[in-house]
């Protein structure tokens, strides 16, 4: 018997507190038809199906939309180039309450959905939240540290850039409120902009930001043989030394400190 728990139903309107959170799957792509399906197909297979799941054409040559229509997502067609302008212009069409965020090579396991939805319906004070990943191709033997490696220092050293968690563009999720709230403030047009790292500058200082690692998917190893690793590293340079010195992290946690006093006082008054 299938007893998943379909939120389709649900109409696109805040949810009460003891209801589901309503989930919206973004998804950026450019020409990666083939990486695409595989997501979508575990998508389908979730225990409970996202609200809506938003493909955005980032000026794809090949069939990315037509896969992406043919599993019923809604294609976003944005032809400015940049996964960070991409990612936003499906968050900014999403209607969800939660902005749930894959890549194309992501491949969520089967309870993703409703680690999201369940996560933020008991959490009121997380605004956004991340969590782990290992990798789905290569050999089988590199894939276990060679994920350890690559995920393990960019969390290490974006965290102390930070003061705080970051965020993991492959897997990621956060209140649309809170989108909302820091659209008008991240760094979409420059070219160099990391954008999960620049995510994570303009929502860590009000807002707390969660590692979850129930929050599993799983993504391709083709970050370490891509040849962008150099690419990569500079844009996460360029985008930490873009935000100082006014978010050197001493002062991101000062400012953290003296912003949740205030919460305290507020609630207690």
């Amino acid at each position: 018997m299938n007893r998943r728990r379909a939120l389709k139903s649900v109409p696109p309107s805040p949810a009460p507190l003891s209801g589901p959170l309503l989930v919206s799957v973004v998804i950026p792509v450019k020409d990666d038809a083939a990486q695409l399906e595989r997501c979508l197909v575990a998508l389908r297979s979730q225990s409970i199906d996202p609200f809506e799941v938003i493909v955005v054409d980032n000026g794809s040559t090949d069939d990315t939309a037509s896969v992406a229509q043919r599993f019923g997502a809604r294609v976003v067609f944005e032809p400015s180039a940049g996964i960070g302008i991409a990612s936003a212009a499906g968050y900014n069409a999403a209607t969800g309450d939660i902005l749930a965020r894959l890549d194309a090579d992501s491949i969520p396991v089967v309870d993703w959905v409703e680690t999201v939805s369940s996560t933020f319906s008991v959490r009121d004070d997380v605004a956004a939240i991340t969590g782990p990943a290992h990798f789905t191709d290569g050999p089988r033997w590199l894939r276990a540290p060679a994920a350890l490696a690559y995920l393990g220092s960019y969390f290490a050293l974006t965290g102390m850039a930070l003061g705080h968690v970051p965020l993991f563009g492959s897997n990621l999720a956060l209140r649309r409120h809170v989108w909302h709230s820091i659209r008008d403030e991240v760094h979409l047009h420059d070219a160099l902009t990391h954008d999960d790292l620049d995510l994570s500058f303009h929502i860590g200082v009000r807002n707390s930001i969660r590692y979850i690692p129930a929050l599993r998917a799983g993504i391709s190893i083709r970050p370490l043989s891509d040849g962008r690793g150099a690419l990569r590293w500079r844009r996460g340079i360029h985008t930490v030394v873009m935000h100082w010195p006014h978010d050197l992290p001493w002062l991101r946690i000062a400012r953290r400190a003296v912003f949740r006093a205030r919460v305290l006082v507020r609630s207690a008054a």
